[in-house]
């Protein structure tokens, strides 16, 4: 392979592994509980169907018929009581209301406090992605640099590939950031 063709895979494979850790990102913020019923909150709940444990969506559809209600309708009315029991047991903040048919949560208003808390913990994840993605910046440079030392490219070809993995990791850190302060108005919100 061509050297500045391996120098360009390097940057494709950093630019893949910084988008992939821009979705683990937007996936971990879309279950952060804001002031709104999200449905997103329930991915994680997992209920025993038949001596199995699945996700809830696979048992049920959540709809969100209010601003702060979650309905949780089984397919099978038969496994509404465990579906009750991994609703609770998730600790969402809300008892679940059964009514027969169907579960309804009913979330309560978020604190001033809780939403201070929550914006705090949500500035840490930033942080924490904004290092796995300088990581991935750093991890690439030390690939170019090696080309480098080991004459297979240019002083000058060092210099344009640093600056353009440079480039892309700005980018990506904006991105983490703007994800970042999208939540943070959206937990602020009352």
């Amino acid at each position: 392979m061509p050297v500045h063709e391996a120098a360009h895979a390097v940057i494709s494979r950093m630019e893949e592994a910084m988008k992939e850790r821009l979705a683990k990102m937007a996936k971990d913020l879309s279950v952060m509980r804001t002031g709104r019923a999200n449905p997103m909150v329930l991915e994680s709940v997992k209920v025993e169907y038949y001596g199995q444990m699945v996700p809830l969506k696979q048992v049920a559809a959540v709809s969100v018929p209010e601003a702060r209600v979650m309905e949780v309708r089984p397919w099978d009315p038969g496994v509404l009581t465990d579906l009750e029991k991994a609703l609770q047991k998730a600790d969402l903040g809300a008892m679940p209301q059964n009514d027969g048919k169907l579960l309804r949560l009913a979330l309560p208003a978020m604190t001033e406090e809780r939403r201070r808390d929550l914006v705090k913990v949500l500035r840490k994840l930033g942080e924490e992605f904004r290092i796995a993605v300088r990581n991935e910046r750093q991890d690439a440079v030390g690939k170019v640099k090696k080309s480098f030392q080991a004459k297979e490219i240019t002083e000058d070809d060092l210099r344009g590939f640093e600056a353009r993995i440079q480039k892309i990791t700005d980018s990506f850190v904006r991105q983490v950031d703007e994800q970042v302060a999208a939540k943070e108005k959206e937990i602020l919100t009352v």
